[in-house]
């Protein structure tokens, strides 16, 4: 079984070493940032079981951008850990996202109880639901919302969006694909391929303004 993946976004350095030493020792993966820059790439890239947000940052304040990842489609849960500690602060924080509320300054210790609660919660309860930038695809009834609008997708089509989501990080070419998504099925030829792919992005991608999927010439294709 992996280890839980933990994202912390806190500016001050000494503080962010510090969380990512006490951290790491409690058997999880970290990774740090000391803004918001980037990370949403990551979460592109990467899963991640949690997140631990300071809200005094450089650039986009904590609590805004957690509310940004909400309003995208992002329901990773939220540690916030910060100098803001007036209750309207902290109600704040809360409205916009967060899970749980860590004033500073704090014990590690506690920190990492918080975590280890949060993940007992949580972790099951995304196992049905995986996301990609404004795509969410709810497995167990094979549903997919795009900016929240329900798509429906032929059984073939969600299978494919799914294989595609579970693979961001890797082009895929067409016999790939024909062998992990259609499986032993009868009529099997790469133009299928080209076919479905056409059919799935005209139902998630209408006005060809999103470009989720792109064909690497000579390759086959890569979600974007």
């Amino acid at each position: 079984m992996k280890n839980a993946h933990i994202v912390i976004i806190e500016d001050e350095e000494d503080i962010l070493e510090l969380e990512e030493y006490h951290l790491q020792k409690a058997g999880f993966d970290v990774t740090g940032f000391l803004s918001t820059k980037h990370v949403e790439d990551l979460l592109v890239e990467e899963e991640v079981d949690l997140l631990i947000v300071d809200r005094n940052l450089p650039g986009t304040e904590g609590s805004e951008f957690v509310q940004k990842l909400r309003d995208t489609g992002y329901q990773i849960p939220v540690i916030f850990v910060s100098a803001k500690v007036r209750d309207s602060e902290v109600e704040e924080g809360f409205l916009r996202g967060g899970d749980d509320y860590l004033t500073k300054p704090f014990n590690m210790n506690e920190l990492i109880l918080r975590v280890k609660s949060i993940l007992r919660r949580t972790k099951g309860t995304n196992e049905g639901r995986v996301l990609y930038r404004d795509i969410m695809l709810e497995l167990d009834e094979r549903r997919v919302f795009v900016e929240e609008r329900e798509v429906k997708l032929s059984r073939l089509e969600f299978a494919l969006l799914l294989y595609f989501v579970r693979n961001k990080q890797r082009i895929l070419n067409r016999d790939e694909l024909l062998e992990s998504v259609w499986g032993d099925e009868a009529y099997k030829q790469e133009k299928t391929v080209n076919v479905t792919i056409n059919r799935l992005l005209k139902k998630i991608d209408p006005d060809k303004s999103k470009g989720y999927i792109e064909p690497v010439r000579g390759v086959g294709y890569k979600l974007c």
